[in-house]
């Protein structure tokens, strides 16, 4: 009987070959945390009374949600985390020595490998599936168990195939097919499911796309969404240190899917996920025929906040201005996404057209702080949610895009199409 990519995955982490469905336990390869939840972790592993970590060298903490801190609490709340780091001398935590959004730093550091289980204290973590390993989201207890045990329980999750064929268009992305997939099914359309992308468009998409595709599975409830390993992968992954021997598995052509989704992703428009749900897609052309006005143009976060990010904003934004009733808000992943896109002009362009520049920061998309929305604000952005008062005022309205519509939009102060 046939496996999928995440049935070999755990098949050969618990030493036997399990399906779908089945309860295992399994070794954790990373075990992820950040300023936010590992506070609350820390504490459970110290209340349990275990004296060290399962694997010290598998668990890393992220400071990257309040970092430099906005205010006391953060301060408070950051430093739990690093004295605990401190005191397992942790090879694996950053803060802003080494800054980064968690899901954009980890793979650029190599600390996550394709055929891992990874888990972390964020929805978000499956964001780390693009490279073809198991990686989800857990609560900060379970977080704990894996940091004392270096395992966790898991209920091998059934697989969803999406079909990808056709060359994506010119501006049509990686957010823009997901989005398109949780329009279809919906936000809990594919609950405790693996997503696996798969089909013609795959060679197309980098792995920038496939990062922002992974990210957003949590968006239509599933467990985690995964691409198989090729040689967009190894590209990526060639000049990195990594941490493990990467284990690399293929689906197998008679591998059981609990559903099939087919796109033409040739055919398909930049996607906008209207408020107040990701769910809620519409077409570009139908966003401009409905000329909205917004008040600020985010780029960034760890759905989108990449290189590539970076490259179409400056390409769209070179020698125009951003327009007089609109904040165009760019924050890179991490610091070395910074150092790259400054060497590269895109910064210089960007300040430029009178954008601004944050550090490495997931504030603004959790309505932290570093691009918060007021009152009946409305926002274009290239993050993950949009639910009320995701971004700030619960009066405010966030519209989901990809990087190449937010630049545009922040030149015209409406939701523009960038092909014109």
């Amino acid at each position: 009987m046939g496996q999928t990519i995440t049935e070999k995955i755990f098949s050969e982490h618990v030493g036997k070959e399990v399906y779908a469905g089945e309860i295992v336990r399994s070794p954790i390869d990373m075990v992820i945390g950040n300023d936010i939840t590992t506070p609350i972790s820390i504490k459970a592993f110290e209340e349990s009374g275990a004296q060290k970590l399962a694997n010290p060298d598998g668990f890393s903490i992220v400071l990257d949600h309040f970092i430099p801190a906005k205010d006391i609490a953060s301060a408070n709340q950051a430093r739990i985390s690093r004295d605990f780091a401190k005191k397992h001398q942790l090879k694996n935590f950053f803060d802003e020595k080494d800054m980064g959004i968690e899901h954009a730093l980890l793979p650029e550091k190599g600390l996550v490998v394709p055929g891992d289980v990874i888990i972390g204290a964020d929805s978000h973590t499956c964001t780390h599936g693009a490279l073809g390993a198991f990686s989800t989201g857990m609560g900060s207890t379970d977080l704990a168990f894996a940091m004392i045990t270096g395992g966790n329980w898991f209920k091998v999750p059934e697989t969803i195939k999406v079909n990808l064929t056709g060359k994506p268009g010119q501006y049509t992305t990686g957010k823009d097919i997901i989005l398109e997939i949780i329009r279809m099914i919906g936000v809990d359309g594919a609950l405790y499911k693996t997503l696996e992308f798969t089909g013609s468009t795959i060679p197309y998409l980098t792995m920038d796309d496939r990062f922002s595709m992974c990210n957003m599975a949590i968006e239509a409830g599933a467990k985690s969404g995964i691409v198989a390993y090729d040689e967009i992968t190894a590209e990526f992954l060639a000049d990195k240190d990594l941490a493990r021997e990467p284990k690399i598995h293929q689906s197998d052509a008679d591998a059981t899917y609990c559903m099939e989704l087919n796109i033409e992703v040739d055919k398909l428009d930049p996607v906008i996920a209207y408020p107040f749900l990701p769910s809620n897609g519409h077409s570009v052309v139908q966003a401009v025929a409905d000329k909205i006005k917004v008040d600020q143009a985010f780029i960034g976060s760890c759905t989108n906040g990449r290189l590539a990010d970076l490259k179409v904003a400056a390409e769209i934004l070179e020698g125009k201005r951003v327009h007089e009733d609109v904040r165009l808000i760019v924050t890179p992943g991490t610091q070395q996404i910074l150092r790259e896109a400054t060497k590269l002009g895109y910064i210089d362009i960007i300040v430029d057209a009178g954008g601004v520049v944050s550090n490495p920061t997931c504030g603004a998309c959790l309505g932290g702080y570093m691009g918060i929305l007021g009152d009946g604000e409305v926002a274009i952005s290239t993050t993950n949610r949009n639910f009320v008062g995701r971004m700030g005022s619960r009066s405010s309205k966030v519209y989901l895009a990809n990087s190449a519509v937010a630049a545009a939009s922040a030149i015209t102060g409406y939701i523009t199409d960038p092909r014109g």
